[in-house]
């Protein structure tokens, strides 16, 4: 097969989405399948980016979005259409569109898709109301706005102007959906984004893991050690960063911490822990060095809230055998065991107190708890089975099965 995947964001990029497509299109090669990716051409790369005939990637035109300018966009019109056609032309003849995008990326893959009768699979990798309630205090007119550009886009992809309708017009022109999590597999279903939601979720490298695995037992262990936590992702505000490092000072925890990756909140957050001992800024880091550093550490932090679709870093730290403090219920149920879940405001005795500065107090008291587990030996252990069903062998052969019965219906 020749599938083509589009996503809103070049494939170097910093995000969960980005690594999940970097590894399927790898073990989708490896299976002998020939996957081509189209996404915005990245800013401050090296010259020569856009793709030549015989290269496994199209980047398209675009300008940068943020001031970091590591995300860009590309506009959805026919100027666009153009180049990506233009494009193909040097590729395979394509058999499956794989929308892996929520806003400019799937408008250009589904108006591709449409002009050459090409089935689609979309992966859902966003929960739009919740990550547009995040970033703006403007939620409602700019989810109508979006819903605006949708229809006008991908002309006959419904009414409505919500963050679920806008799903739904995504999944309009799909002839099926995936969902990194059961949780958000049941969601799109309850809202009627789509009938039937396969439940896929984003694996590790299955060769890396072991790789990690090798070189942390070959190592000097964690015995003697004061406890250490690591918190990785983008630094922005759905993430919660700012309120995890405040829940860090407040713990008064004997441990170290360090936090990987980068963002516009990365000198707010540097000011909050300003003169706190055994706290480290990795910044960015590769994916072999990311996976080191989590298999390395006594604990994973995760802080977002209703945010994620999967959350992909507490299963990556399952997988290398290192326990999680999570704050996120329902990514607490997917991953089933071996975490400090976070509790509620009554669990943690902080009646009368906003939400945030409960959650704050919450999450504090989990990180002692976790803190003194780790260093008693008690910490729980993850899952054997989710190790398992993580990796991304066994997640590519799941997303083949999809692929092939999508083709199948439409021959």
């Amino acid at each position: 097969m020749h599938i083509v995947f589009f996503g809103d964001q070049h494939l170097d990029s910093l995000g969960g989405a980005q690594v999940s497509m970097r590894l399927q299109r790898e073990f989708l090669e490896r299976a002998g399948h020939t996957v081509t990716v189209v996404a915005p051409r990245m800013h401050g790369r090296p010259a020569g980016a856009n793709a030549e005939p015989g290269e496994a990637s199209v980047d398209l035109p675009s300008m940068p979005i943020t001031a970091d300018r590591e995300y860009s966009m590309s506009w959805p019109g026919r100027t666009t259409d153009r180049f990506v056609d233009r494009a193909m032309t040097h590729r395979p003849p394509v058999d499956l569109v794989h929308v892996q995008a929520d806003f400019w990326g799937a408008f250009i893959g589904h108006r591709y898709a449409r002009r050459h009768g090409i089935p689609v699979v979309h992966t859902m990798h966003n929960r739009v109301d919740v990550g547009i309630r995040a970033v703006t205090p403007f939620a409602g007119p700019v989810l109508g706005v979006l819903n605006a550009w949708r229809r006008r886009a991908l002309p006959g992809s419904g009414a409505g102007s919500d963050g679920w309708a806008f799903l739904r017009g995504l999944a309009a022109g799909a002839s099926a959906v995936t969902a990194p999590s059961a949780h958000f597999a049941r969601r799109l279903e309850e809202h009627g984004v789509f009938a039937h939601v396969d439940v896929i979720w984003n694996g590790i490298d299955d060769d890396l893991r072991q790789a990690t695995l090798d070189r942390r037992d070959a190592g000097a262990g964690r015995s003697g050690r004061r406890p250490r936590f690591v918190w990785l992702g983008r630094m922005s505000p759905e993430k919660r960063l700012l309120p995890f490092l405040e829940a860090w000072v407040a713990s008064g925890v004997d441990a170290e911490l360090e936090i990987i990756g980068g963002g516009a909140q990365r000198a707010a957050a540097e000011k909050i822990v300003a003169g706190v001992a055994g706290v480290r800024f990795a910044g960015r880091l590769g994916y072999a060095d990311t996976l080191a550093r989590i298999a390395d550490a006594d604990a994973l932090v995760q802080t977002s809230i209703g945010f994620e679709t999967q959350g992909m870093t507490p299963f990556e730290a399952a997988t290398l055998g290192t326990p999680s403090v999570i704050s996120d219920p329902d990514i607490a149920a997917e991953l089933g065991g071996g975490l400090w879940a976070v509790g509620t405001a009554a669990d943690s005795g902080t009646r009368g107190r906003t939400l945030e500065s409960q959650r704050i107090a919450a999450l504090a008291e989990t990180l002692r708890r976790a803190a003194s587990d780790i260093a008693a030996g008690v910490a729980p252990v993850p899952s054997a089975s989710t190790a398992e069903a993580f990796l991304q062998s066994s997640r590519t052969a799941a997303m083949i099965e999809v692929y092939e019965r999508v083709l199948a219906a439409s021959r």
